[in-house]
């Protein structure tokens, strides 16, 4: 999957195995920048001991606004083999997580599937979250069958005309709801256990941008209106503005609009979600990407 990769909707088609790279920036050299537990996941994600979060460098998209620039747009991160992965995801375990959470995993697609083979054989017993922008190609979400329990799914964007300025991918809308239907295929019921925690399912994001609530909207009806209360949808304030972004994405979101979008949520019916409180918007909830567990 990596001699003609077309992991991502980009679908650039290089030979990342000849050193090539596309929009993500990545060989198929796996680069991390951090493993740890997390607690600021949504609260069956998160439980009362943590997420075990693994977090991949690149990205296939390029949303101005992104938190994690460093590792999105510049490169932070540290090569690692598919071996040393599937250890971390045993030290994840041994320390406590109630399941291992990829995040932005996509274009390490077929490393991590190895990863998980051998983590398995060695005692891997957690669910496995796959945490995504869902710019994810419906072939690579199908490769994920039988190694993928939770997807903890991004909606960004509706409209093109909304991605192309904020993340250069007019296609994002397309190629997001056509990655999701897989998910909901391949996790059509949420699951939980005795303690609350899910086992399976997907949870959809929709992250409230400032001055964009009618965009969010969108995002939240579509879910709705399409999958029901088999999909959780979770409603989020916690956009942290980055220096140099033009207005409105130069502020935070405000009380009014993220109410306006929980009223509407609340209008339509939706039942299975999640909202947050405020005072997210704030830097130290970015994680330190130190290299930390690596």
């Amino acid at each position: 999957m990596y001699h003609r990769c077309e992991l991502c909707a980009h679908r650039c088609r290089v030979d990342r195995t000849a050193g090539s790279v596309g929009v993500c920036r990545s060989t198929d050299a796996l680069t991390l920048a951090r493993a740890a537990l997390h607690l600021w996941e949504e609260p069956p994600i998160s439980g009362n001991r943590g997420s075990g979060t693994v977090f991949f460098s690149g990205c296939s998209l390029g949303c101005v606004f992104c938190q994690n620039r460093a590792i999105s747009h510049e490169g932070v991160g540290r090569t690692v083999s598919v071996e040393r992965l599937s250890d971390i995801f045993l030290e994840l375990q041994d320390a406590g997580a109630h399941n291992i959470n990829l995040v932005t995993p996509t274009h390490y697609v077929p490393s991590i599937c190895r990863a998980i083979d051998r983590a398995r054989a060695h005692g891997l017993s957690l669910p496995i979250v796959y945490n995504t922008s869902s710019f994810d190609t419906p072939e690579t979400i199908r490769s994920l069958d039988g190694y993928v329990d939770i997807f903890l799914a991004d909606l960004k964007y509706m409209r093109e005309k909304t991605a192309r300025a904020l993340c250069s991918a007019p296609a994002y809308p397309e190629a997001a709801r056509a990655a999701i239907a897989e998910m909901v295929r391949l996790a059509p019921q949420p699951c939980f256990d005795g303690q609350g925690l899910m086992r399976r399912g997907v949870i959809v994001r929709v992250l409230l941008l400032p001055g964009h609530v009618a965009e969010a909207k969108l995002c939240v009806g579509y879910i709705y209106r399409t999958y029901g209360d088999r999909v959780y949808i979770s409603l989020m304030n916690q956009y942290t503005p980055q220096v140099g972004l033009s207005p409105p994405l130069h502020r935070p979101v405000t009380h009014e609009e993220y109410a306006e979008l929980l009223t509407y949520a609340d209008k339509i019916g939706v039942k299975n979600g999640f909202t947050q409180q405020f005072g997210t918007a704030k830097e130290s909830f970015i994680p330190l990407f130190d290299f930390s567990g690596i």
